[in-house]
């Protein structure tokens, strides 16, 4: 009877040491499952993540080249309007001392003449108007 409990002893620890032994792995494998499965969702998400900043740096991209094509624009049409600003002006600025200087060229001549008219009566006047390279 002794060998008979000593044997059921035996086998009852072996056979609960077996199904603790496979309850354990089992309950190992199924944790080991459940975290791969978050691990490859939390992926996932990261993925996603990855995807929408990129989308995000596109757009703003998009905009900087969008602003930068206006502001160039901009300035280039400011310096061609300060250019014909400035040839507008100078013709402007020019046009009174342009006048100025027809009128005086007409005066010098009209003088000149006059001279050359007085230089044929009075021969003094002729020698000095050849002297200065006037006759």
């Amino acid at each position: 009877m002794k060998v008979k409990i000593i044997t059921v002893a035996i086998l009852h620890m072996l056979s609960t040491s077996w199904i603790e032994e496979n309850l354990f792995a089992e309950l190992t494998r199924t944790v080991i499952k459940e975290e791969i499965q978050h691990v490859d969702k939390l992926i996932d998400d990261l993925r996603s993540e990855v995807q929408n900043v990129r989308s995000e740096i596109k757009d703003l991209r998009s905009e900087l080249q969008g602003f930068m094509l206006w502001s160039f624009g901009i300035v280039f049409a400011g310096i061609f309007a300060l250019i014909g600003f400035v040839l507008w002006n100078r013709r402007t600025a020019l046009a009174p001392a342009i006048r100025k200087n027809q009128e005086l060229e007409e005066r010098e001549n009209k003088i000149e003449s006059a001279l050359k008219k007085y230089a044929q009566k009075e021969p003094r006047l002729k020698e000095i108007l050849k002297h200065v390279g006037l006759m």
